[in-house]
């Protein structure tokens, strides 16, 4: 079995690089464990890697761990390079600034801790398969944790841009791009399709399809996903008012939303299998994993037990 942290120099401004890098080193000492590191070059590089060591393994069927050090971003791309392969398990270290998908295992040990991850266990974990137009070609990928289309895509779309400016903290960033995309109250307009059921058609605040139930760095929107149902979960906020939002956001990034009585007034809540999503402008910003591009109609299916999910183990 091979071990190899996958990291992204760039993940939480490239603070602490050195430091991971010398810790991984000598915890594979100190245990006994064999791991290695991969520094990822540019954008789409530890896709590529991933799906490197894939065609490197595939006949021998060697056991694989590529974990992700990065933000969810970073884990997106090993996923993808790595999916097709049986033999290749992925994981996460959360070294970014998002960090939603491990969010989803409180029970979990460390996802920090070197010597958690080096003693793993790998489970399985359910991935959503998305196919149509993305950045201007056909294409077919898989999401980890979650889908987002209108406010809360605009809000991460916003949000990056503020975390260029030095002074502004990470979660800080995320509250200013709330309030902007508030005050400008920036949605979209769509047709939404849940298994073959047009559920919406028109200006929409946001539309979220969630494997996991975190985005935004802690926003706890999907309070019932589970990355092991073998299900979606959909939330779709109807163009409310700027007020009516406004008395909603708390209960919905602490996820007791859906305990509100008059909830179904500004919301769908629903789980499917399959998804359709068009954008009735002709393209829309479509967040995975917390990346961003400009796409057309995406179908969306989710994929049972897709992948080998590495969780850090209990010391």
């Amino acid at each position: 079995m091979r071990i190899i942290f996958v990291i992204n120099p760039k993940a939480g401004k490239g603070k602490g690089i050195d430091k991971l890098v010398e810790k991984i080193r000598s915890t594979s000492e100190k245990t006994g464990i064999k791991a290695s590191t991969y520094m990822t070059k540019a954008v789409g590089d530890a896709e590529a890697f991933a799906d490197l060591i894939g065609k490197e393994t595939a006949a021998s069927g060697e056991e694989v761990r590529l974990i992700a050090c990065g933000g969810d971003g970073t884990l997106n791309e090993v996923l993808n390079g790595a999916i097709i392969y049986d033999n290749l398990t992925v994981g996460v270290m959360p070294i970014g600034t998002g960090n939603d998908f491990c969010r989803n295992f409180p029970d979990e040990g460390d996802f920090l801790d070197v010597e958690a991850q080096l003693k793993g266990k790998v489970v399985k974990c359910d991935a959503i398969r998305y196919s149509g137009l993305l950045a201007g070609k056909e294409q077919t990928r898989y999401c980890a944790n979650m889908f987002n289309i209108g406010f809360d895509c605009n809000v991460v779309d916003l949000t990056a841009k503020l975390k260029n400016h030095t002074l502004i903290a990470g979660s800080f960033a995320y509250l200013m791009g709330v309030a902007i995309t508030y005050i400008k109250k920036k949605g979209a307009k769509l047709r939404v399709e849940l298994d073959g059921k047009v559920i919406e058609d028109g200006p929409l605040l946001l539309t979220a399809i969630a494997n996991g139930g975190f985005c935004g760095g802690g926003v706890h929107s999907s309070p019932y996903a589970s990355v092991t149902d073998g299900k979606m979960d959909v939330n779709v906020i109807y163009n409310v008012s700027r007020l009516d939002f406004l008395k909603k956001f708390p209960h919905y990034a602490k996820g007791t939303h859906m305990e509100l009585p008059d909830i179904n007034q500004i919301l769908y809540a629903g789980t499917c299998r399959k998804a359709r999503i068009t954008p009735l402008d002709g393209n829309m910003r479509l967040c995975t994993d917390g990346e961003i591009v400009d796409a057309g109609a995406i179908d969306f299916e989710v994929v049972p037990e897709a992948f080998n999910l590495l969780l850090p183990a209990v010391l």
